[in-house]
């Protein structure tokens, strides 16, 4: 196991956001210092996301493909809306689809309408396994994400403005 990483005693971001400013960029270092701050955020959480799921062999990503599939109503979508609703590249549907097939946690059905489709459909213990990464996320990352119910709800606010302004989806 790697060493626990030294924490810094001074943000390193805010050196940079003045390092910006001196040498002329004081237009972009808010955006620079916002823009390596929501990135940083990212690192924060995957690690910790990746960190409870470890223990159920699941990534992120195939987390969310089966919470959506445990949210449908009948535990099963065609494998293109499944990409639209994570907006995610049909192949990383198919990857993500793949694994979790091989975990016996979904699996593929015939379209019961379109003759060209395929239905990605959530397994029992999909639905358990799931339900127990869920507990652990809950318990490790959202109940402790670092910030209060109303700061979350801050950050999510806002960047959410940000994903609307760059296309993200039409509210």
């Amino acid at each position: 196991m790697a060493a626990p990483r030294k924490s810094l005693d001074f943000d390193p971001i805010e050196e940079a956001r003045r390092q910006w400013t001196e040498r002329g960029w004081e237009a972009a270092a808010p955006g620079m210092a916002a823009v390596t701050s929501v990135m940083r955020a990212h690192q924060i959480y995957l690690a910790r996301v990746d960190s409870a799921l470890r223990p159920f062999d699941l990534t992120f990503a195939r987390y969310e493909l089966l919470m959506l599939l445990s949210f449908s109503r009948t535990g099963a979508l065609p494998l293109s809306r499944v990409g639209a609703r994570l907006q995610v590249h049909p192949a990383s549907v198919t990857n993500a689809v793949d694994r979790l097939e091989a975990q016996r946690l979904v699996t593929r059905l015939p379209h019961p309408t379109d003759r060209r489709g395929t239905l990605a459909q959530i397994l029992p213990e999909g639905r358990r396994l799931v339900g127990l990464a869920t507990a652990a996320l809950n318990d490790e990352v959202f109940t402790e994400a670092g910030l209060s119910d109303e700061e979350a709800y801050q950050l999510f606010s806002l960047v959410r403005t940000l994903r609307i302004d760059q296309g993200d989806f039409n509210p």
